[in-house]
C-alpha cells in the first residue's frame, strides 16, 4: 500500500514586516496560490491543505477551490498549526505530512519529493529537511539566512542564525548550508512534537526546528540543487515578480 504524502501550508495574516503577505498579489493571484498550485504538482503528494487561524485566508483559499482548515491563534510555531490540521484532517497514522512555508512563492514541486525520501526510505526517522549549499556570500553571515551543520550520515546537528561552522585557521575553508523551511513527518511525531516543552535553544534562536533536537528527536537534511527565495517584506515580493515575468534573472541552482 502506497503512503500517504499530504502537504499542509500554515499560513498566518499577521506579520510585523508585511501584514497580510499570503494574500498579496503576485501576478494576478495571491502569493499563497502560487504555493498551493505548486504543491499539487509534486509527484508524490497526495492531498493538499492550507493551515490557518484567519478568516479572510480561509476564505480565499476556498474561493480559489484549494481546502483549508481553521486552526488555533495560539500556536508556538508552524509545526504545531501542521499538527492540529493533521488531526482535523483525520489523516492516517502511517501518512507523512509535508510542511511547506506560504512564502516561498518559487519552490520547486520536486523538492517536495526530495524532503519525503528519506522517511519513505527508513521507517525510524521522524522528520527531515532541507538544506541548500549557499552561493551569495552575503548569506553567510546574515541571520535571515539559517545555516546547519550535520554528521556524516546527514543528521543535523545545529541550526543557527549565526555563521556556522566558525573558520578559524585562515588557511582552512568551509562549505556553508542554509536550512530551507521545507519539512516531512512522520504523522506520529506530529502527535509528539507539540507536547514537547520549547527549548532554550529554540527561544533563543527563534528556530522550532531545536526544539526536536534539545528534546533528542533527530532531523534528517537533504541537501536540494534548488534554492527559493522567502518573501517578507513587499520588496522581496516585488523581486519575486519581476523573477516570474523574467524581468530578472533566475537564482541560480
Amino acid at each position: 500500500m502506497s503512503v500517504q504524502v499530504v502537504c499542509i501550508i500554515p499560513s498566518r495574516y499577521e506579520s510585523s514586516r508585511f501584514p497580510g503577505k499570503p494574500l498579496a498579489d503576485l501576478c494576478g493571484k495571491p502569493m499563497l496560490r502560487h504555493v498551493y498550485e505548486r504543491v499539487l504538482r509534486a509527484k508524490s503528494v497526495t492531498l493538499a491543505a492550507v493551515a490557518t487561524d484567519d478568516e479572510r485566508i480561509f476564505r480565499a483559499v476556498q474561493a480559489f477551490g484549494g481546502r483549508a482548515v481553521m486552526t488555533s491563534p495560539r500556536h508556538r510555531s508552524g509545526t504545531d498549526r501542521i499538527a492540529e490540521a493533521a488531526d482535523q484532517l483525520a489523516l492516517a497514522e502511517a501518512a507523512i505530512v509535508v510542511n511547506i512555508q506560504g512564502d516561498q512563492p518559487l519552490f520547486e514541486p520536486s523538492q517536495v519529493d526530495e524532503v519525503v525520501g528519506p522517511l519513505l526510505e527508513d521507517a525510524t526517522i521522524p522528520m527531515s529537511t532541507l538544506i541548500y549549499k549557499i552561493v551569495r556570500a552575503e548569506e553567510i553571515t546574515h541571520p535571515n539566512a539559517v545555516k546547519v551543520v550535520f554528521d556524516d550520515r546527514y543528521f543535523a546537528l545545529y541550526f543557527s542564525r549565526a555563521t556556522i561552522p566558525f573558520v578559524r585557521d585562515r588557511d582552512k575553508r568551509a562549505d556553508y548550508y542554509k536550512h530551507h523551511g521545507i519539512y516531512a513527518y512522520r504523522r506520529a511525531f506530529l502527535r509528539t512534537f507539540p507536547s514537547l516543552p520549547e527549548g532554550v535553544l529554540e527561544r533563543l534562536e527563534a528556530l522550532e526546528q531545536l526544539r526536536a533536537l534539545e528534546h533528542g528527536h533527530r532531523i534528517k537534511v537533504v541537501i536540494t540543487p534548488h534554492d527559493s527565495v522567502e518573501v517578507d517584506t513587499p520588496e522581496e515580493l516585488e523581486r519575486v515578480r519581476r523573477l516570474i515575468t523574467g524581468e530578472e534573472k533566475q537564482i541560480p541552482s
